[in-house]
């Protein structure tokens, strides 16, 4: 397999949380780069000049919290310093991530699988079990952990182990211009739509439970932050929508053959 690098981000402070997951990662003998978290929480979201409310307002039915702009800029600063590496492939932790079994070990066995049957894909989501509207492609066992690889077409939420792709992350960068969701809802719209979105069922990586730190936000929280009178609908809308064309994209959806 090529250059894997792993990387943690972990807000400046967190020291137990930075403890704690170089244990786990230490114990499957796994060096990894500290990536210090965007702390959101004391922004004045009016300042921040890729951030665009009324976008958000329209498709979440609600305003962001700093917290959420914070983890979609570290986000950003993690594919950053990717690239700027020689690596091929980068396993992106968030401190609270738990692995249930190595995964860098895992992902030499399924990156070559996956580059034979994509090789444009983009983004591999290792840390959620709630899969819906997927494509099974390959079954691996690794520490007794036994999961399969699967085209992801309704990408699954949540950003806290996800692998990029050299060219994932660029596209990435090179995409943005301005926030209208947090980073795991963006991933989703972007990937259920261009394809090249893969992930692990039942996942290698799960969490701690642990509360997230750059999420976090004074005062009310994001679940109720903001919203608009037509915030159920939105979010219906939303949902809808991307599992329509998930599902179109399952159908089209052709692997490569080995």
């Amino acid at each position: 397999m090529q250059s894997l690098e792993t990387y943690v981000i972990n807000l400046d402070g967190s020291n137990d949380r930075l403890d704690a997951i170089s244990a786990r990662l230490a114990a499957f003998g796994i060096a990894f780069e500290r990536i210090p978290a965007v702390d959101g929480r004391p922004l004045d979201l009016s300042t921040v000049a890729d951030y665009d409310q009324a976008h958000a307002e329209r498709y979440m039915g609600r305003g962001l919290v700093g917290g959420e702009i914070g983890c979609y800029h570290s986000h950003l600063k993690v594919a950053t310093r990717f690239l700027q590496s020689d690596a091929h492939y980068a396993l992106v932790l968030e401190d609270d991530a738990l692995p249930l079994c190595n995964p860098v070990e895992l992902l030499e066995k399924a990156l070559g699988d996956l580059d034979a049957t994509d090789p444009d894909w983009l983004l591999i989501n290792v840390g959620n079990s709630k899969l819906k509207i997927a494509t099974p492609l390959s079954r691996y066992e690794v520490g007794g952990h036994r999961c399969e690889l699967v085209a992801a077409h309704y990408f699954p939420m949540t950003t806290s182990a996800i692998v990029w792709s050299r060219e994932g992350a660029r596209l990435f960068i090179e995409q943005h211009r301005k926030i209208f969701a947090p980073v795991d809802n963006y991933f989703r719209h972007w990937l259920t739509r261009t394809g090249h979105g893969y992930s692990f069922t039942p996942p290698p990586v799960t969490t701690t439970e642990a509360t997230s730190q750059i999420l976090a936000s004074a005062g009310r929280g994001r679940k109720t932050n903001k919203r608009k009178w037509y915030y159920g609908l939105a979010k219906q809308y939303r949902l809808m929508q991307d599992k329509l064309i998930a599902w179109r994209q399952k159908r089209r959806f052709r692997p490569r053959a080995g």
